[in-house]
């Protein structure tokens, strides 16, 4: 115990703000395209694993929620249109949530995961918003055991058909007002897997879906970020 004291004492302070890191230099984030690069020849659009790039009115759209950030565009893309930012803040709100709701949850906020499907990718990352890097509680926000303690509920993985009712029932059971976040593409959009039998789709077809955060997996700062931009407690580090 002693040299365990020790080592706390010599190691000092580890935690940080969220948005306080630096990103490794193989980090994707945002995918950002060169309007005046693009030649409209959609090879990045054929290349895309999820169908995440589309062309509209001949503009390149990317829908966050399915894109992967595998980089397989911005490799095909001769022309260098495409690249990757170091952007990982891309948590969005379906709607506003009301004054009310954010006036409850605003002093603390709990957290029940359900894993519908997921890789576990997701679960990992969300396992370290625990550790004394990220330590979600200094927010006032932490994970309970059961859904009648939650205030949301965070879904990892695409919905899949023997997790649908067990997601409808956890849903039902969080008490009013409650929230829910879509974590990572598979969740966020569903498109991952594909089709099949087995596969019902993203949380927003089988429940409604307040914030999503993307990514493949989303990192611990880009949970963080999503959780406080719900709670409107981003003051100046808002993006």
């Amino acid at each position: 115990m002693i040299g365990l004291l020790k080592q706390i004492i010599k190691t000092g302070r580890v935690t940080e703000q969220y948005d306080s890191g630096t990103m490794p230099s193989r980090f994707r984030g945002q995918l950002v395209h060169e309007e005046s690069l693009c030649l409209k020849c959609q090879v990045c659009r054929d290349a895309c694993p999820t169908g995440a790039l589309e062309f509209n009115n001949n503009q390149l759209v990317v829908d966050n929620n399915a894109c992967i950030f595998c980089g397989r565009c911005v490799e095909v893309c001769e022309h260098k249109a495409l690249s990757h930012t170091t952007e990982y803040r891309l948590a969005t709100l379906t709607s506003q949530l009301s004054a009310k709701i954010r006036a409850t949850l605003q002093r603390s906020l709990h957290i029940r995961h359900v894993d519908a499907g997921s890789c576990n990718a997701c679960d990992w990352e969300m396992t370290a918003l625990n550790n004394p890097i990220y330590d979600l509680q200094q927010y006032g926000i932490d994970f309970v055991a059961s859904p009648r303690h939650a205030d949301m509920l965070m879904v990892t993985g695409v919905v899949t058909r023997n997790l649908e009712q067990a997601l409808k029932m956890t849903y039902d059971a969080v008490p009013a007002p409650k929230l829910v976040m879509a974590v990572g593409s598979c969740a966020a959009s569903g498109k991952i897997y594909g089709e099949s039998y087995a596969i019902r789709g993203s949380a927003g077809k089988i429940i409604p879906v307040d914030i999503y955060v993307p990514g493949c997996p989303p990192r611990p700062a880009a949970l963080i970020y999503g959780l406080l931009l719900a709670l409107d407690r981003l003051g100046g580090n808002s993006k």
